[in-house]
């Protein structure tokens, strides 16, 4: 079975191979998103005149954009990974952060809104001001 797509052979190398794509994700207010992600967070982030761009770790970057519709992203639009997920959970708080309870199965939390379910990472889930959804993971 093949499991990557090929391009034919003598044909040039396809449009997007070596291109560098971006996510984007939309806010209602960018002077809010900035001082979240600038501010609270600590990210390196530049504005523009079409929005905000983060700058992550490793040279990747994610466009945020206003949007007088807004709706937030009823998924996680960003996983933040952390060494200590204890200690990024302790730290947002006290920034005025709050993180997402859950009650029932694998994403059940504790108090503090981390969940430690027996697969995967340990995760907390918090919402920027915008109310899309963001986390802070630690690989087991």
């Amino acid at each position: 079975m093949k499991t990557a797509v090929e391009p034919d052979a003598g044909t040039k190398t396809p449009l997007f191979r070596n291109t560098r794509a971006f996510p984007s994700f939309s806010v209602d207010d960018l002077k809010k998103a900035k001082a979240f992600y600038g501010g609270t967070l600590g990210m390196d982030l530049e504005e523009n005149r079409m929005g905000l761009e983060l700058r992550i770790a490793g040279g990747s970057k994610v466009f945020v954009y206003a949007k007088s519709d807004h709706t937030p992203a009823t998924f996680t639009i960003l996983h933040f990974p952390v060494d200590d997920v204890e200690k990024a959970v302790d730290e947002l708080s006290d920034k005025g952060v709050r993180f997402e309870t859950y009650e029932e199965g694998e994403l059940k939390t504790n108090a503090k809104g981390i969940a430690r379910g027996t697969a995967g990472p340990k995760i907390a889930w918090f919402k920027d001001p915008a109310g899309n959804f963001l986390s802070v993971l630690q690989e087991r």
